[in-house]
């Protein structure tokens, strides 16, 4: 039997269900059990079932493909954040295509646009900012979308986001305790959510512990490795350098230790460094990075389940999940152990 013979009452019958059954798997329904749903689509993937998706899709107006438009491909974070998305859609019997937005207003809207054209049946995006016609023309028109990682202020989209506010608390008590002082941040863009949250929740964490934030200790970044270095640079030039630099994304984080390397300075013996959104490359660096870690998967499979259920007509609400400090070696920490041992310090939801 070749894949293109293969029909649905085969896999009905490989899997031990109903065709019912089947094509409520398919279309991704929620009455079925997670048994049956694993033998339907252990058979589909055992007998290379593949249902013609245009016919389909004439018969439900349906595609049963997402769109996604990520902030930056080239970012571990969103690639993991795509990934997880992938996953989980295709678990749920749909396709994903993804736009690269590059951190560019306008490029975030031709993927939009392209996405649209192709009759998607819903829509994540991670807003590159907060004035985009385009999307808030396709809200007004009832395309059901969801915001994921950012968001726009006054747009009633359902938002799947993680809460960092208690988790930079975190990071400044630890970097406090440390007996630390002199502490600046390399901010994101202050047109995205993420950008303008991560800078006011640092500033109140350090006046909880009775430290102002001066400007000049107060770096405009844009998410991007180049940004990370100059803001850098200018901490440096300063009379009085900070004594730990926190970079709001990890990518930006990076450009900061390219920066202190190049001046010479040993992490964290001269200057500390700290970041939000943990990746996999911190517990290689020399030192391990100290980091805010954003539960990335949970909001990917969390946000096409949003997304669905929009779809779907039914009732969706906001997810906000609870991040993470992990405490590594970066700031003058005297952590036991191998770098690849990295304790965690939970944050509160």
């Amino acid at each position: 039997m070749t894949p293109s013979s293969v029909g649905i009452k085969d896999v009905a019958a490989e899997a031990g269900v109903s065709v019912a059954t089947v094509s409520r798997v398919l279309n991704g329904h929620p009455s079925v059990s997670p048994a049956s749903r694993t033998r339907v689509l252990a058979a589909v993937e055992a007998l290379g079932y593949r249902p013609n998706a245009v016919a389909r899709s004439l018969r439900t107006d349906q595609t049963r493909t997402l769109g996604l438009v990520i902030s930056d491909v080239l970012n571990p974070y969103f690639t993991e954040l795509a990934r997880s998305v992938e996953e989980a859609a295709r678990a749920l019997g749909y396709s994903v295509i993804i736009g690269n937005a590059d951190e560019r207003p306008e490029l975030q809207d031709h993927h939009v646009r392209t996405l649209l054209d192709r009759r998607i049946d819903g829509l994540l995006v991670s807003p590159t900012d907060g004035g985009s016609p385009l999307m808030l023309d396709a809200v007004r028109a009832g395309t059901p979308m969801v915001f994921v990682d950012r968001w726009i202020p006054g747009v009633d989209v359902p938002v799947v986001r993680s809460d960092g506010r208690q988790a930079v608390r975190d990071l400044v008590a630890h970097l406090h305790g440390l007996g630390h002082r002199r502490l600046a941040i390399i901010a994101g863009p202050a047109a995205t959510t993420t950008g303008s949250e991560r800078v006011e929740a640092f500033r109140e964490a350090l006046r909880e512990h009775g430290i102002a934030l001066p400007d000049a200790y107060i770096g405009q970044g844009d998410f991007q490795a180049d940004s990370g270095r100059r803001a850098t640079e200018r901490f440096l030039a300063l009379p009085e350098p900070p004594e730990v630099v926190f970079a709001a994304d990890n990518l930006m984080a990076l450009g900061a230790l390219d920066a202190l390397r190049a001046h010479g300075l040993r992490v964290p013996d001269d200057i500390g460094l700290a970041a939000f959104d943990d990746i996999p490359w911190f517990v290689h660096t020399d030192p391990p990075v100290t980091a805010i870690a954003q539960p990335t998967a949970d909001l990917g499979r969390a946000a096409v389940h949003a997304l669905i259920d929009r779809i779907e007509g039914r009732s969706t609400q906001s997810v906000i999940l609870p991040a993470r400090l992990v405490v590594r070696r970066s700031c003058g920490e005297k952590v036991a152990g191998r770098a690849g041992n990295t304790p965690v310090r939970r944050s509160n939801p």
